[in-house]
C-alpha cells in the first residue's frame, strides 16, 4: 500500500531526511517536505557571510531543486500540528502523513530580551549576519561586543568562532588597536557539555586573541538609545556593536500541539528519534535529549544530519520490511574558526557515560581548509 511520510522543516534535519527517504522509497510512496521559506541557508557559513568572505547566494540553495529527485515541496506556515490524527494544516490546507518527521528547529527569540533586537544583530540569521557585516564595514574602533543571551543554544562553538573571526577581521582592517573585544557569555564557560579541557581549550584559544571573557553574564535588558547591556548580576557594559545569540524556544505550533515536555523541547527516544505517539517522530533542535552528566546533548547540525538518517532508515525499514533498523549513537564533530585561516577540530562520543569523550585538536590551516570542503560538498550533495 502506498504510504506519505511528512517531513516538518527543511532545515539540516529535513533535508537529509527527504533525500534519504526518496533514496529509499520507491516512487509509489510519497515523501513531502513542508517548508516556509523558499531556501535553504548552510548555517555554519554565516560566520564567512558575517565578516564578509561570503554572499548569502554562496551559501543558500533553492528548496525546489529537490522536486527533480521527487520530493514534493510544499510551502507555507504550519499552523497546526494534529498527532492524534498525522495530521498538519499549513495556511489553510490539510496534510495528512502515515508517518511524520517533525525537523522544525529552535525559535529564536530576540523579543525576549528588552532592547536586544534595537541594539544589535543576530548572526544566527540570514538578514542579521547581514546586517552585521554592514555595520562593520563603518566601524573604525570602539566597543565590539559579542554576546550570548541564554545559556543554552544551538551551535555551541558558533560565538566563540565570532568573536575570533572578528577580532582577525579586525587585524585585516587595521584597526585592531583601536576597538576593544569583549565575549560576554550567559554560560559558565564554552561547550561545557564537551567536557572541562575542551571548555579550557576553546577559551584559550579566545583569550589568546585579546578578547575579554566574561562568563555567567545573564543579559537582563539591553538601553539601545545608550548603548549599554545590563546583566542580572548587576554588571553594565557599553558597546558600539553587539552581534548576538538571541535566546531560543521550541515553535509555538510544536508548544501548542503539546508536544513539549517539562524541558521545553519534544522528548524522544534517544536511540530511534521516536515519540510517544505512533510513528512520529523528532530531530535535531527540536529536541531535547538528556545526557547522564545532566545537561542535554548539545543543538547542533551535525546531531539533527545523524538523527535524520536513523529515522529515514527506520522508516524505510518499516514500509519495505528491506535493511535493518538503526539508532543513533550520539557521536558528532565540529570545526571550530579561529581565524588567521586556521580552525580547531573536535570530535567524540556525547553518548559516553559518565560524561561525554570528546577530543579537540589544535587550530591549524588544514582544519580550515576541511571546514571550506566541507561546506562545498554538502552543498553539492543534497541539492
Amino acid at each position: 500500500m502506498p504510504q506519505t511520510v511528512l517531513i516538518l522543516g527543511g532545515g539540516v534535519g529535513g533535508l537529509i531526511a527527504a533525500n534519504a527517504l526518496r533514496k529509499a522509497l520507491s516512487q509509489e510512496h510519497r515523501v513531502v517536505l513542508v517548508e516556509r521559506e523558499a531556501a535553504f541557508v548552510f548555517a555554519p557559513s554565516l560566520l564567512w557571510l558575517m565578516t564578509g568572505s561570503r554572499t548569502a547566494e554562496k551559501i543558500s540553495r533553492p528548496l525546489a531543486r529537490l522536486e527533480k529527485k521527487g520530493i514534493e515541496i510544499v510551502r507555507g506556515e504550519i499552523r497546526e500540528i494534529d498527532v492524534a490524527r498525522r495530521e498538519v494544516v499549513v495556511d489553510g490546507r490539510a496534510l495528512a502523513g502515515d508517518h511524520v518527521i517533525i525537523a522544525l528547529g529552535a525559535e529564536l527569540a530576540p523579543e525576549t530580551i528588552p532592547g536586544l533586537a534595537e541594539a544589535g544583530h543576530n548572526f544566527y540569521t540570514l538578514a542579521g549576519a547581514g546586517a552585521l557585516r554592514d555595520a562593520l564595514a563603518g566601524f573604525t574602533g570602539g566597543k565590539l561586543v559579542v554576546l550570548t543571551a541564554a545559556p543554552a543554544y544551538k551551535c555551541p562553538a558558533a560565538p566563540y568562532e565570532a568573536a575570533m573571526l572578528l577580532e582577525y577581521h579586525c587585524r585585516r582592517r587595521r584597526i585592531r588597536e583601536k576597538t576593544q573585544i569583549h565575549l560576554y557569555a550567559a554560560e559558565p564557560g564554552p561547550m561545557g557539555v564537551a567536557g572541562p579541557d575542551v571548555s579550557k581549550a576553546v577559551r584559550q584559544m579566545v583569550e589568546v586573541k585579546g578578547i575579554v571573557y566574561h562568563p555567567e553574564h545573564q543579559v537582563k535588558e539591553v538601553d539601545a538609545k545608550a548603548r549599554v547591556l545590563r546583566f542580572t548580576n548587576g554588571a553594565q557594559a557599553a558597546l558600539d556593536i553587539l552581534a548576538y545569540v538571541p535566546p531560543h524556544r521550541a515553535p509555538r505550533v510544536v508548544r501548542d500541539a503539546g508536544l513539549t515536555g517539562e524541558s521545553g523541547w519534544i522528548a524522544v527516544n534517544r536511540e530511534t528519534m521516536a515519540t510517544t505517539h505512533e510513528h512520529i517522530y523528532a530531530i535535531g533542535d527540536v529536541v531535547s535529549i538528556p545526557l547522564k552528566l545532566g545537561k542535554p546533548l548539545p543543538k547542533a547540525g551535525v546531531f539533527a544530519h545523524a538523527e535524520a538518517e536513523v529515522v529515514a532508515k527506520n522508516i524505510a525499514h518499516a514500509i519495505t520490511g528491506k535493511g535493518k533498523p538503526a539508532a543513533f549513537d550520539g557521536e558528532g564533530q565540529c570545526f571550530i574558526e579561529t581565524g588567521d585561516g586556521k580552525a580547531g577540530f573536535g570530535k567524540g562520543n556525547f553518548y559516553a557515560e559518565p560524561v561525554p569523550e570528546v577530543k579537540i585538536h589544535p587550530p591549524g590551516r588544514h582544519w580550515h581548509a576541511g571546514k571550506v570542503l566541507f561546506e562545498k560538498d554538502w552543498l553539492r550533495r543534497w541539492f
